[in-house]
């Protein structure tokens, strides 16, 4: 039985077979792969899969005639050989606790875990040396996270609210790709849009915080289950390993009104922070600013209606990636 490597999306035959699979391994697809690993039996039927999206190794199944004969073994070694070949060599896989043990024998590391998931890596000591990478402030630390895509006014105002209510604050930009700006651009925004605060310091999140791709949950059937196994997991990761570490005891968040999704986050949160100490303050959003309403605008072509909402640094690069019609009146 050798190992055939599908691109995404798949053919309709392909697809129901490898949703059936799945459901019958008590699994489910989260659509976002890049390539699907899969091996088949001699008669045509798949016996055993993996997918790869991104930084994250997936949808990991073995039918159980093909257990104990090395299977996922080789299924993890050719994602990650197929990784290796896109320029990928850090790579995280999420799973239920009782599969722990099996991929730390294949070569992966716990990060975090909680009663529902744990997350892992392929290397030994990559928070460590994240959080080494970090200064260390003194006084009362705070943090934002935000994806910031575009910047925009409303966080700038939040990021002002949280540097004046804590001596230093951490600005961790989330480095998951799939938005309107690449990190890298989202992350220079951030700066640029906040450099006369002194005491705001923005870096990347690494894929550290709030990362759909970092935190995938498709061994929970449930996708609303699913939803809250994957905050729990940041929220714990954020908690037990990177507060600490950096001295945070504040975390700030704007008032979410709209997003049911970031809301629940948001609820959550205040349950948990506290427990360890972190205090969860959350600000009123600022009225007809959001991200979500800069990126509709700039994708009806009406880039002069954003300059009212983000900073002109913000301006300024949207001006640089869409050319002269964002040009300032």
């Amino acid at each position: 039985m050798g190992i055939t490597i599908m691109q995404t999306p798949l053919s309709e035959r392909y697809q129901e077979q490898y949703e059936k699979f799945l459901l019958s391994c008590g699994l489910r697809d989260e659509g976002d792969a890049d390539l699907i690993a899969c091996m088949m039996d001699d008669v045509g039927r798949l016996t055993a899969c993996g997918a790869l999206a991104g930084h994250t190794i997936k949808q990991l199944a073995v039918s159980p005639d093909a257990e104990g004969q090395g299977v996922m073994a080789s299924i993890l070694s050719q994602l990650v050989s197929e990784a290796a070949a896109r320029g990928i060599f850090r790579l995280f896989l999420c799973t239920k606790p009782e599969n722990e043990r099996m991929f730390s024998s294949l070569g992966f590391y716990t990060v975090i875990g909680t009663a529902d998931a744990v997350l892992m890596e392929n290397r030994r000591r990559g928070l460590e040396d994240f959080l080494r990478s970090l200064p260390r402030y003194d006084g009362v630390c705070g943090a934002v996270v935000c994806n910031c895509d575009p910047f925009t006014l409303g966080h700038r105002h939040l990021i002002e609210y949280a540097a004046a209510h804590c001596d230093n604050l951490y600005v961790f930009a989330v480095s998951e790709s799939g938005s309107m700006f690449a990190p890298a651009v989202r992350l220079d925004m951030i700066r640029r849009g906040t450099a006369e605060i002194g005491n705001c310091h923005v870096f990347e999140s690494d894929l550290y915080l709030v990362s759909r791709a970092t935190f995938p949950a498709y061994f929970i059937r449930d996708e609303e289950r699913a939803d809250e196994v994957k905050t729990d997991l940041d929220i714990e990761l954020f908690c037990r390993r990177i507060a600490p570490a950096l001295g945070i005891t504040k975390r700030f968040v704007g008032e979410e009104p709209f997003s049911p999704v970031t809301r629940a986050y948001n609820n959550r949160m205040k349950e948990l922070l506290p427990e360890h100490g972190i205090e969860l303050i959350e600000i009123p959003r600022l009225s007809e600013i959001s991200a979500s309403k800069v990126r509709s605008l700039i994708k009806a072509g009406e880039y002069a209606r954003t300059e009212e909402m983000v900073p002109e640094t913000t301006y300024e690069i949207i001006q640089s990636r869409f050319g002269a019609d964002a040009q300032r009146p």
